[in-house]
């Protein structure tokens, strides 16, 4: 069976799993007062030219989400985000779940516009009963996007600008970071992402760990003891070690970029084939994740030898399925991919 369900299938790259075994046995602190800890958190710092940032690392990307938001906002504030952003859509309530609103504005292939942004803002605070209201105290934006698209630079240093002009922060859902900063066609950068936004995570989970996120705060927005708020919300894992060690590899030589990159060429490979074959996209993704329009029949022909995702309908007799590609994707799968179409 193959497997083009999701970028996480895998387990962690060889070099990762060596690193595991070469200091098994070494006696460290635990919950991320180890030396990896500190050695990851120097090289990301580094990576994102940004030497007064304070990193912390989580396990999961819901996770990860779930503790930012919630130690961020005041009790009577909510995250704004896309319609089809992950924390409105993908995450099972976790942000509600923490007693926090998920205000959405319009979305576009995936992304929030700052025009639509500021008119929620201002629509907010023009209102004269919004003491009765919600909130907005922070923006959530994701790069890549659900949809698999990158806002440009341009979009991030529009959006980042409305947060300030409001005194609210900007967080960058990094869950599959490492894709979209690899993409032939993206101008955002790492130290770009760091200059605009405050918070934000280098995803590892999705690009070459086991598990694992990043969280960068780049500017003065840590939240007052924020490692006990994490341990307070049940996310501070005692043998940090075992996250330091996985981005201290992966932000080692460049390892982080190059099996992005990988992945990227990957998704390219594909994305020509499955045009050569016929195939409709849903929209143009320059990164791991492809949408597809498949006929019924031949989505559940397809799926006898195929995982995929399924996406959303879109007619009645065709449906949008993703193909993600990832760090660990080889050319041959790929091949024997389409030669089922």
């Amino acid at each position: 069976m193959l497997s083009f369900e999701n970028d996480y299938s895998e387990g962690a790259h060889e070099k990762i799993l060596q690193r595991f075994m070469e200091t098994n046995l070494e006696k460290v602190s635990g919950y991320g007062s180890d030396p990896y800890c500190e050695s990851a958190k120097q090289k990301i710092r580094e990576a994102c030219e940004c030497p007064q940032a304070d990193v912390y690392f989580l396990t999961g990307g819901t996770q990860t989400n779930a503790v930012v938001i919630s130690s961020m906002l005041e009790s009577y504030e909510g995250v704004v985000a896309a319609q089809t952003g992950h924390v409105a859509c993908h995450e099972a309530g976790a942000i509600e779940y923490s007693g926090h609103k998920v205000i959405t504005v319009p979305q576009y292939e995936g992304k929030m516009k700052a025009e639509d942004l500021k008119n929620c803002l201002k629509t907010f605070w023009d209102d004269e009963s919004h003491e009765h209201m919600v909130f907005p105290g922070m923006v959530y934006i994701s790069h890549p996007t659900e949809y698999g698209t990158l806002y440009t630079k341009a979009e991030l240093e529009e959006i980042s600008s409305v947060c300030r002009s409001y005194n609210i922060p900007l967080f960058l859902d990094g869950a599959r970071l490492g894709y979209g900063l690899m993409s032939e066609e993206t101008d955002v950068t790492l130290p770009m992402i760091a200059k605009y936004c405050d918070v934000f995570y280098i995803g590892g989970t999705k690009v070459g760990a086991l598990c694992g996120e990043a969280v960068v705060f780049s500017g003065n927005r840590t939240p007052k003891h924020f490692l006990t708020l994490i341990k307070q919300r049940g996310a501070l894992l005692a043998k940090g070690r075992l996250l330091g060690i996985q981005f201290d590899t992966l932000f080692t030589d460049n390892l982080y970029f190059e099996i992005s990159r990988h992945a990227i060429a990957m998704a390219d490979y594909l994305k020509k084939g499955l045009a050569e074959k016929g195939c409709r996209f849903y929209l143009d993704s320059p990164t791991n994740q492809q949408f597809v329009i498949l006929e019924n029949r031949k989505m559940t022909e397809l799926k006898k030898e195929v995982k995929f995702s399924f996406w959303e309908k879109y007619d009645e007799n065709h449906t949008v399925v993703r193909f993600a590609t990832s760090w660990a994707t080889k050319k041959e799968e790929i091949d024997q991919l389409l030669d089922l179409f």
